[in-house]
């Protein structure tokens, strides 16, 4: 057995699982890694990863989701380039679940959408936002960081 170090996971209510699992899957790339039945809480608990490290998703059954992680408070998904954000904000437009239009802020930052999951959680997707840079600069200009 791995013991997991750091930041493994953040966990959120759904009211409809299944929903939840088709719009992180579409929006971002993420698949069940772990699907159980939480016997004590009569709910089920699923956990969605997107392969790229050991971090997940975890959704855990509710009757309604509280609080509701909203703007600014969110999930953020790093995509390959601006086009895959243009894409996902017209399918979001088509879908009703884009907040506002692409946001184009530059360095650090990069462009962006906000979108809403079947609950009402935030997402966002982002071009160019650096956040490896700034975490190993830091990491290698402080060796107590290891």
């Amino acid at each position: 057995m791995t013991v997991d170090i750091g930041l493994t996971h953040i966990a959120l209510a759904a009211t409809d699982i299944d929903a939840s699992i088709k719009f992180y899957k579409k929006y971002a790339g993420m698949n069940v890694v772990h699907d159980r039945l939480d016997v004590e809480n009569d709910g089920r608990v699923v956990w969605l990863s997107d392969m790229t490290r050991p971090f997940v998703l975890v959704l855990i059954k509710a009757d309604k989701p509280d609080p509701v992680l909203t703007p600014f408070a969110h999930l953020g998904v790093g995509c390959k380039s601006r086009s895959e954000i243009d894409h996902f904000a017209k399918l979001g437009k088509q879908e009703g679940v884009l907040l506002f239009d692409p946001v184009d802020e530059g360095p650090p930052v990069g462009y962006y959408i906000f979108l809403k999951d079947p609950d009402g959680h935030s997402l966002e997707l982002s071009f160019g936002q650096d956040v490896a840079s700034a975490v190993l600069s830091l990491k290698s200009s402080s060796p107590s960081l290891d």
